[in-house]
């Protein structure tokens, strides 16, 4: 497992496709959970997270069931954790459960990258 963090607009995905770029994409914002656990990457994780989140379901399990059924994945990611805290209780969810999932896949991940302004840096591997 790969993973690309960083803050929102930073040319992650763009950083992903230049150092992968025969990998076919699938979209946290749209994906199935099929695709998710067969994909070769996703962008937007944070988005797929957002979307259990928002439909009652746990993401507990995520890291865990991703890390057995599809441990060659590329996940791109925002690291959405900064900032105010949100009065939203979805929202503060959302954030935190984000935040522990994406935490479990970097310690299983071989290569975790984080990019700004483009410039992406290797921070474990």
């Amino acid at each position: 497992m790969i993973m690309i963090i960083g803050g929102a607009y930073q040319g992650k995905h763009t950083f992903a496709k230049e150092l992968y770029p025969d990998i076919v994409w699938a979209d946290g914002k749209s994906c199935s959970e099929k695709e998710l656990k067969s994909a070769q990457g996703i962008v937007g994780f944070h988005h797929y997270i957002e979307r259990m989140i928002r439909a009652g379901e746990s993401a507990e399990h995520l890291a865990k069931e991703l890390t057995k059924e599809n441990p060659e994945l590329i996940i791109v990611t925002d690291e959405i954790g900064y900032g105010i805290v949100p009065i939203d209780k979805v929202e503060r969810e959302y954030r935190e459960t984000t935040g522990r999932v994406c935490t479990e896949l970097a310690a299983f991940s071989e290569k975790v990258y984080r990019v700004t302004c483009g410039i992406g840096q290797l921070i474990k591997g």
